[in-house]
């Protein structure tokens, strides 16, 4: 069976921890060749280590997702030296949660700049180059909750949103051109996104202990992107609870609702002035 992967050329965002660093590790497994970059310079440095110990091609980069001028850079220096750029996944990303009415302007400020404008600059970036070269396959990492909302979430909810809205808009103009945008919206899964998540007015782990879904595996997670970006599926949802959250809105929002009213409740008992 054909690899799609071997020998094409990929920009993971993110790539030093997490669903990022999962992705690279898998491409790296298939004969891609990944640019791991993150603002951890030494974790991709390690993740791109790792790939090379086990016979992949890897190299580690420096990269602010907040610079769209650093993005543009690191676009076309990849595809000059390596001729192509077939694979842009735009993962990196923050979390946020609580209450809106508990936020400053810091926090949108800083979540927006990061998990939106960071898509949004390597979207852009990329598709222009693969426009150009007329192949390429953007792969934007959102989140069951770009196509649900629940509360304690607004601002998280506000960034994955638009980036759905962003990624399935852009892949209806791109398909005639040669380029193919994907969507990723997984559920829990399991990374250090929630250790190092910000949490307004309570504490992280009594926040988390109300969230009934188990995580998922970050190394099957990446495995379902890879799936879905081989067969070019525009939107990725997984694993079950998530596609079940995302059947319920769209066939039962009045119980999504009462869920919602049900899991702000919850929250306010555990939220500290």
């Amino acid at each position: 069976m054909k690899n799609p992967f071997e020998r094409k050329v990929a920009i993971v965002t993110g790539g030093s921890s997490g669903i990022g660093r999962a992705v690279s590790q898998a491409l790296g497994r298939r004969g891609t060749t990944v640019v791991v970059s993150d603002i951890d310079v030494e974790g991709a440095n390690k993740v791109a280590e790792g790939i090379l110990e086990n016979g992949g091609k890897a190299q580690p980069t420096h990269l602010d997702v907040t610079s769209e001028e650093d993005i543009k850079k690191l676009i076309e220096q990849t595809a000059a030296e390596h001729g192509r750029l077939d694979y842009m996944f735009n993962n990196a990303g923050i979390a946020i949660q609580g209450e809106a009415r508990d936020m400053e302007k810091e926090h949108w400020d800083r979540i927006i700049r990061i998990n939106l404008l960071g898509a949004l600059h390597g979207t852009v970036a990329a598709y222009a180059l693969m426009v150009e070269q007329g192949f390429g396959h953007i792969v934007n990492t959102a989140s069951v909750l770009g196509l649900v909302s629940i509360p304690t979430n607004c601002l998280y909810v506000t960034t994955k949103h638009a980036i759905v809205g962003l990624s399935t808009s852009l892949r209806a103009e791109g398909a005639a051109l040669g380029v193919k945008v994907s969507v990723v919206c997984p559920g829990f899964v399991q990374t250090g996104l929630y250790d190092a998540a910000t949490i307004r007015k309570a504490d992280n782990d009594e926040f988390y202990a109300q969230v009934p879904f188990k995580r998922m595996d970050v190394t099957k997670a990446a495995g379902e992107i890879l799936k879905g970006v081989e067969r070019n599926k525009g939107i990725m949802v997984f694993p079950f609870h998530a596609r079940f959250m995302w059947w319920l809105q769209r066939i039962h929002p009045n119980a999504m609702d009462l869920m919602n009213r049900e899991a702000i409740k919850a929250f306010r008992k555990i939220r500290r002035d």
